[in-house]
């Protein structure tokens, strides 16, 4: 028998040289999503467990709650799917994929009600409760540090624009006035844009940052933890049990050969 693979360690998975990296903007658009999916999640997540209480008197709402409960389960690893894809993770384990395949090609009902798990049902009720409190707070703080960032920058090109088109002085009362320090445009537009950038940068980090908290959340690492199985294992495990029976059998016919030759 093969010996079982110690869990192994979750890749890093990090974003380096958030800048130029298309993961980084892979995330802001994946937090973008996060809002309106938080939304759909919960609503279709308290929308099913109401209508699958009330309807449980009529029975049809027994099999409304385990649909509910795949449903969950079929949200929370789209999201994990997600993440990994954004964060170029490889893909999880073989035994993790098994044991999630192993009621594949039972009635669907049958499937549901032998794959329900009391702890993972509450586990993925929390966690989409969980996306959508994280959706709304961490789209409103990835577009407050981008849009502060990115509002220094385009700050010269505005004030030239209102200059020349609607003869509006936007920098006419700032802190240079207010300091009594005699700075030129050309010497302000070179600050901001600085500061912008820098601040543009700080943005982007704390995007990623929010993307590992995500991840985290979600448990993301949570198969690259479980210990790993050689997929051979798997495959004949069925086909072994399946002979080891057989072979328990073969004493009782073994017995009756003997008679039979006497006679």
């Amino acid at each position: 028998m093969k010996a079982t693979k110690a869990p192994a360690k979750a890749p890093n998975g990090k974003v380096s040289w958030v800048l130029f990296n298309p993961k980084t903007y892979a995330t802001i658009l994946y937090l973008l999503l996060s809002l309106p999916l938080g939304i759909i999640y919960f609503t279709v997540a308290i929308t099913g467990l109401v209508l699958s209480i009330g309807l449980t008197p009529i029975f049809i709402g027994i099999p409304l709650f385990f649909g509910v409960a795949k449903l969950l389960n079929g949200i929370v690893n789209f999201e994990q799917s997600m993440i990994r894809q954004i964060l170029g993770l490889p893909n999880p384990p073989v035994s993790y994929i098994y044991n999630q395949q192993s009621e594949v090609g039972r009635n669907w009902l049958m499937r549901m009600v032998r794959g329900f798990d009391g702890g993972l049902f509450i586990r993925n009720l929390l966690l989409v409760v969980l996306k959508f409190v994280t959706g709304i707070v961490f789209f409103v703080v990835m577009v407050t540090v981008i849009s502060l960032g990115l509002g220094l920058i385009a700050l010269p090109v505005v004030h030239i624009i209102l200059m020349n088109e609607m003869q509006i002085n936007i920098l006419e009362n700032n802190l240079f006035n207010y300091f009594h320090i005699d700075w030129t445009y050309n010497q302000q537009y070179m600050l901001y844009a600085g500061v912008g950038l820098v601040l543009f940068w700080i943005a982007l980090r704390v995007v990623n940052g929010l993307m590992q908290i995500q991840r985290r959340i979600m448990y993301v690492d949570e198969p690259y933890q479980q210990p790993s199985v050689p997929a051979e294992t798997q495959i004949h495990a069925p086909i072994q049990s399946q002979y080891y029976e057989y072979q328990e059998d073969q004493p009782t016919q073994g017995m009756m050969q003997p008679a039979y030759r006497k006679l």
